[in-house]
């Protein structure tokens, strides 16, 4: 019997196949993990084609659009998730952006909309999306989000991401104090 044979996870930041999302992905489905996605929504589809192709050799019966930064999209995405599983086991959170004009700068140069939509987009999108998460979590669970070594030292050219992967790693910890007494890593 394979590690997750019977748990049910939601996938959230698939972009293509070179993603660490999609990575991950190979690997919860190979250890028996039944997975669901969500992918940004665009006017073209080009999102939703690139998420497909992404993880067509999964088998998911599940892939519905979440802008993480607009509230009524998660709370939509994950009724649907609710419909669809009625309970999941995990959710990976592999989401961050910033604009490129931000990232490319120094940190004292990011411009204050810069700053709030990589918060927003790279540490707020994980709390939203754990409290969406966790009333799906009926037997305890796990949440998982991606950092990198830029949230804990300096990394020339990581500039703002930085700052928003500590914001993360911070978020993080708080999740954990908040949603451990419900059996939720």
């Amino acid at each position: 019997m394979s590690l997750l044979q019977n748990k049910t996870g939601i996938v959230m930041g698939v972009a293509n196949s070179r993603s660490i999302a999609t990575g991950i992905s190979n690997d919860l489905h190979a250890q028996g993990a039944r997975l669901g996605f969500s992918y940004l929504p665009d006017p073209t589809g080009k999102m939703k084609q690139r998420v497909e192709k992404a993880i067509s050799h999964l088998h998911s019966d599940f892939i519905e659009p979440c802008d993480v930064n607009k509230d009524e999209d998660i709370a939509t995405f994950f009724a649907k998730v609710k419909e669809t599983y009625g309970k999941i086991d995990f959710l990976i959170h592999s989401i961050a952006y910033a604009p490129l004009e931000d990232i490319r700068c120094s940190t004292k140069d990011a411009s204050r909309k810069g700053f709030l939509t990589a918060m927003e987009s790279s540490a707020y999108s994980f709390i939203a999306t754990c409290r969406a998460a966790a009333p799906l979590m009926k037997d305890g669970g796990s949440c998982l989000t991606l950092s990198y070594y830029g949230g804990e030292k300096v990394i020339a050219g990581y500039n703002l991401m930085g700052v928003a992967k500590a914001a993360l790693e911070a978020s993080m910890r708080y999740l954990a104090y908040d949603l451990g007494p419900q059996s939720i890593r």
